[in-house]
């Protein structure tokens, strides 16, 4: 499975490139704004620190507005991903977008027709949210499990599916386990995936009983 981490916080996204874990970055609307800076100038900087894609998204809803900022957001680098709304207009321009050979993510996908559709415009990858799923009482989880099976019955299907609005750990393993392709995690759930008591009750462990030898390794 591949990690992405869904911010616009370029201290962040630095940070956790150094580990090595980082795949691609995601970012939205509400993302960018929070870091209160010119978009054109986030996405690239983000495009510096990863060479996976980086998901970057259109304002406008109508097909020509779409257009016009997919060409400026795609100017940017060759790494950026055009993220677009699963509406008609969105999926016009995803077929559009494809075609040029631009990678493309479709958000706010809540059905599995949604994303059935979406695979069909050829959408790079399909972000179905499972956390505001699971908020009004649906399982997030299902859903991903109906797109992967539905993706994998039709071999020409590419579209990546790309697990978002991702709320714990628990959320990543079912993901995985059920053959997603991506997750798109916050930075405070991906480091997350780091901890266990036992983990650091054990190295408290270890610490405790090296200190008592008095050696040192270098």
């Amino acid at each position: 499975m591949k990690f992405f981490v869904d911010t616009a916080d370029t201290a962040e996204i630095k940070a956790l490139a150094a580990s090595g874990l980082l795949d691609g970055v995601t970012t939205n609307p509400s993302l960018i704004a929070k870091s209160g800076r010119k978009i054109t100038e986030v996405i690239a900087e983000i495009c510096g620190i990863v060479e996976g894609p980086v998901s970057a998204e259109v304002a406008g809803t109508e097909y020509d507005q779409i257009m016009r900022e997919a060409a400026v957001l795609r100017a940017i680098a060759p790494n950026v991903c055009v993220k677009l709304p699963l509406t008609p207009d969105g999926l016009r321009a995803c077929k559009t977008l494809t075609g040029e050979g631009t990678q493309t993510n479709v958000t706010l996908c809540f059905s599995a027709a949604q994303a059935l559709i979406a695979a069909k415009a050829g959408a790079t990858f399909i972000s179905p949210f499972v956390g505001r799923l699971d908020d009004i009482g649906q399982d997030g989880m299902e859903l991903i499990a109906d797109i992967v099976e539905i993706y994998d019955n039709y071999p020409a299907l590419t579209t990546e599916v790309l697990v978002a609005s991702v709320r714990n750990p628990i959320h990543v393993i079912a993901a995985a386990k059920i053959g997603a392709h991506v997750a798109t995690l916050p930075p405070a759930v991906l480091r997350m995936l780091y901890h266990h008591p036992l983990t650091d009750k054990g190295l408290a462990a270890f610490l405790k009983d090296w200190a008592g030898t008095g050696q040192t390794i270098a």
